[in-house]
């Protein structure tokens, strides 16, 4: 495994970022969700999404060339993708501990997540990780057709003696 440098998005990067987000989604969750859900997770919808939080978006690779993202939002770990052909090579671990230590830096004590029910290999990431499940919650998710609420398996971390 090599070292995984971490740095912000660029904006010439939301193509690529919408891309690699819509293939992990599609991967991920397509066969779990929801089909109502499903139609609105376009790759235009994750471009969108990408432009509105930019400045929160943190990216793994060189740039042009994105392994993986992250994007926190308050005191959530809102996204956490990493392409396919970057599983197993620390990517993902390297992109979580920078996530939970901008948050930890915020000023967050207990960080959260929402994690898809039935997305067993995501859980048992975030498990190994040190992240708890506390529970199920509904989760409220923008679509264009209003609020889809969706139950999924709610996970918790200490993370403020994380930050420097």
């Amino acid at each position: 495994m090599h070292s995984v440098e971490i740095r912000s998005a660029q904006i010439g990067e939301i193509d690529l970022l919408a891309q690699l987000w819509h293939d992990g989604w599609q991967d991920a969750h397509a066969s779990i969700l929801p089909s109502e859900l499903a139609r609105h997770r376009t790759l235009e919808s994750f471009r969108q999404r990408l432009e509105e939080d930019l400045t929160t978006v943190r990216v793994a690779g060189a740039p042009g060339r994105p392994t993986g993202f992250s994007m926190v939002r308050q005191d959530e770990l809102y996204q956490l993708y990493v392409s396919k052909n970057a599983r197993g090579t620390g990517v993902a671990k390297t992109l979580l501990a920078d996530a939970e230590n901008h948050l930890a830096v915020a000023g967050v004590a207990r960080a959260w997540l929402a994690c898809a029910i039935g997305n067993e290999r995501a859980a048992r990431f975030y498990e190994k990780q040190g992240w708890c499940r506390v529970g199920p919650m509904i989760s409220a998710l923008k679509t264009p057709d209003g609020i889809f609420e969706l139950e999924v398996w709610r996970y918790e971390k200490t993370v403020s003696d994380l930050g420097a």
